[in-house]
């Protein structure tokens, strides 16, 4: 037995959180019974949980890596019709994605089922690595290196101190490649930390994510998570 709530995040329906208000809201039944109890427990396999009037189905959990192309929204669906990261991966799973890259950002997006462990990658208070790769305009000092280093003070609050390294410096085109490692996810965060001090950016990809990588993947490509890989990332969130 489970509580209803940790049952209705896990069939990838909404957040923990939002089960809680949509339980004591009056939204939920079990069996047919109303039920506004936050400590209710069901047994998700043999119990009947319906949630706006939509009964859930307590579906095998499934994870995904996927390389996202730029230009592609981080979204299940899109009201301009535009193309979604979920067409990617031909699942008759209901699987959305774990947080979100930008329409003109490419690289790592990972995908799945289960509210409860991508309600895990995405709290603040759990710091997973990413890194990206940056194509700038012009060349950035090494002062202003050294404020990514020690946080930028952006719209919506200063941020975490990054890692920051100057991959390769075109003086004719006066473009510089830039990996950045951050551990927050702020919206267009990177883009604008590197707009603050100055630098336009061209072209951005996310290459890493913990210690998963896009080895082996061309854009568009996806493969599932390993076991280990699920539970090395659930590993990662707590500590």
């Amino acid at each position: 037995m489970e509580r209803l709530q940790k049952v209705i995040a896990q069939a990838g329906i909404t957040s923990r959180r939002k089960a809680e208000q949509l339980i004591t809201e009056g939204k939920v039944s079990v069996n047919g019974k109303k039920v506004t109890e936050l400590g209710t427990k069901v047994d998700a396999q043999q119990d009947e949980v319906v949630v706006n009037g939509v009964p859930i189905n307590k579906e095998e959990p499934v994870y995904f890596l996927l390389y996202k192309p730029s230009g592609v929204i981080s979204s299940v669906t899109d009201e301009f019709d535009r193309k979604v990261v979920t067409s990617y991966i031909p699942t008759e799973k209901r699987i959305f994605p774990i947080g979100r890259l930008d329409y003109d950002t490419s690289g790592l997006l990972l995908l799945t089922n289960d509210g409860e462990f991508a309600n895990l990658l995405m709290h603040p208070k759990y710091k997973i690595k990413k890194t990206y790769i940056a194509k700038v305009e012009g060349a950035p000092l090494r002062e202003d290196l050294k404020r990514l280093e020690r946080g930028i003070n952006l719209e919506d609050g200063k941020t975490s101190p990054a890692q920051v390294k100057v991959k390769k410096t075109d003086n004719n085109k006066n473009t510089s490649i830039l990996e950045i490692t951050i551990h927050e996810g702020k919206n267009r965060q990177v883009r604008r930390m590197l707009e603050a001090i100055g630098h336009q950016v061209i072209k951005l990809k996310r290459e890493n994510y913990g210690f998963l990588h896009l080895r082996g993947l061309n854009a568009g490509e996806h493969r599932e998570l390993k076991p280990h890989e699920v539970k090395q990332l659930r590993d990662l969130a707590v500590t």
